[in-house]
Parts: structure tokens; C-alpha cells; sequence
């Protein structure tokens, strides 16, 4: 019976949540890191990549702080960005206009931007991974910004590791988009939080969404298309368990995933932390 873990997107909040979650899972008895694969996406890249590399739970969680606030801060949050960003996810759930349509519009706005520059963002999210992958069956997601077409790396995408995996977590219009082949790559989640369906082909698989609960009152809707991932990945035959928000970490995060306080991202970690223990037993039971 292969095993996948899903770890999704969310910005430095969503690293130390997912980091805390997965130290309590462990803690309890249930140690996903195990998985046969890892998928990551955006925040959730960096936890897999980790993981992948061979941290253990408990250790990726001791790091997560600084992993989620390097040096105690982070970039300027331009509020503009965060609600064009916003708009096009917006448009994207409702099917308002073409997927394809809102990464190219989303990739000129990431080009256009003043950001800090691309090496400069590689060593802020992988200075410790380096270019070698990992034997592990890993992959990260991004997009081209001039195309806007959809890339898995992985092991045989010939992409340097320590670049795909920031190229993963470049927000557009916050972090440079990453060269990579000569071409350059934003951000995996613009349009799926998850992109569960790179779990495809595993009998058991955990997805680790954090935006699907991030605001109160409107999980319905975001959760839907990891809804309609969720319902493809049964209909082949997988089973497959949602790890959320809860109320407590979701209080914690305050709606604002973008956060680099470092006493946010303590408080979202030690959430996850007893989220992870409450929900070792769920969990167990699918991952054995």
C-alpha cells in the first residue's frame, strides 16, 4: 500500500503550522514523513523539502521559526499585491475566467514588481538544501510566468533543488520569479492551494491544507476545488484524509497568512503542535 503526503500552500504562517502539526503527529505515534511520496506546494515545499531531505518532524518544527521569519522579519507586505493576488484566486474558485489567463496576468505582475532579488530570495528559503535532490520521491509545483503553464519539479526535471523549491514559494508581486533553464517560475498556488492530484496512483493519501479554513465563515468556498481534488483522487480508489485549520490555529493566524511576526508564527506552531496530537488517532487510523 503506497502512502502520499500532500503539504499545501500558506506563506510563512502556513510553514509553522504545517511544521507543528506534523512534530505532533510524530509525537503521537503517527510519522507521515514516511510517505512514499511528498508533494509541496508554495509554504508547504519548504516543509516537504525538509522532510524529503531527511529532517525529522520534530526537528523541522524546532527550525520553523526561523524557516517562517528569517531573522525576525520579512519583506514588506504590499497590500495592492495581496489583493490582486486575491482577486485572481477569487476569479480562479468561481471559474470567473480562464486558469491559463490568470497566471499570465498574475506573472506580468510579478515581473513588474521591486522585490528583493532572486538570489537573494534562494538564500532566505534554501540555503541549507543546495542544488542536489534528494532520493526521496519529492516534488514541488510552480508556473511559468510568461506561459502559464503548470510544472511539477522533481528529481528528473533536471532543475537545480534548492531553486525549484524557492521558485515553489515566489508569490507574485512579493518574491522574484525564479530562473530556472533559462525561463522564469512563480509561485505554485496561485490557482490550487494543494494541486492533490500529483498524489494520483497512491492507495493512502494525507493532504495538509492550510488555506481552506484560513477565514471564518468562508470555508465552503475555499474549499472547494480541493474538494473536487479530494472526490477524483476516491473515484480512482484512494483513500484520503483532510488536515485543516482548526479553531484554534485559525484564531491564532488571525486571517493573515503573510504574516512574519515572529509571535504569530510561535503561536500558529504551538497550535499545530496540539492540533497534530488531537488528531494523531484520525489520522493513524488511514496512515497504519
Amino acid at each position: 500500500m503506497s502512502k502520499a503526503l500532500v503539504l499545501g500552500g500558506g506563506g510563512p504562517v502556513g510553514v509553522a503550522w504545517e511544521a507543528g502539526l506534523l512534530a505532533g503527529l510524530a509525537e503521537a505515534g503517527v510519522d507521515l514523513s514516511d510517505a512514499d511520496r511528498i508533494v509541496g506546494t508554495s509554504a508547504g515545499s519548504i516543509v516537504g523539502a525538509r522532510l524529503a531531505r531527511g529532517d525529522a518532524p520534530a526537528e523541522l518544527f524546532t527550525a520553523s521559526a526561523t524557516v517562517s521569519s528569517p531573522g525576525g522579519g520579512g519583506p514588506a507586505v504590499d497590500a495592492e499585491a495581496l489583493t490582486v493576488i486575491g482577486t485572481a484566486i477569487f476569479d480562479g474558485i468561481t471559474g470567473a475566467r480562464p486558469h491559463d489567463e490568470i497566471v499570465r496576468e498574475l506573472g506580468q505582475k510579478a515581473l513588474a514588481a521591486q522585490t528583493i532579488t532572486e538570489e537573494q530570495f534562494v538564500d532566505v528559503v534554501g540555503p541549507t538544501l543546495g542544488p542536489d535532490w534528494p532520493e526521496r520521491d519529492y516534488a514541488c509545483t510552480a508556473f511559468d510566468v510568461d506561459s502559464g503553464g503548470f510544472v511539477a519539479w522533481d528529481a528528473a526535471s533536471g532543475a537545480p533543488f534548492d531553486r525549484a523549491v524557492t521558485s515553489s514559494c515566489a508569490v507574485p508581486a512579493l518574491f522574484p520569479p525564479i530562473t530556472i533553464g533559462g525561463r522564469r517560475y512563480m509561485d505554485g498556488g496561485v490557482i490550487s492551494g494543494t494541486n492533490a492530484a500529483l498524489a494520483a496512483g497512491h492507495d493512502k493519501v494525507v493532504i495538509v491544507s492550510v488555506i481552506s479554513r484560513v477565514v471564518p465563515g468562508a470555508e465552503e468556498f475555499l474549499r472547494g476545488p480541493l474538494d473536487l481534488e479530494i472526490t477524483a483522487l476516491r473515484d480512482a480508489g484512494a483513500e484520503v484524509e483532510l488536515l485543516e485549520f482548526d479553531d484554534a490555529t485559525q484564531a491564532a493566524a488571525g486571517g493573515d497568512l503573510m504574516s512574519f511576526t515572529l509571535a504569530v508564527v510561535d503561536a500558529v506552531g504551538a497550535a499545530g503542535l496540539a492540533q497534530g496530537r488531537a488528531e494523531a488517532e484520525r489520522v493513524g487510523a488511514l496512515w497504519g
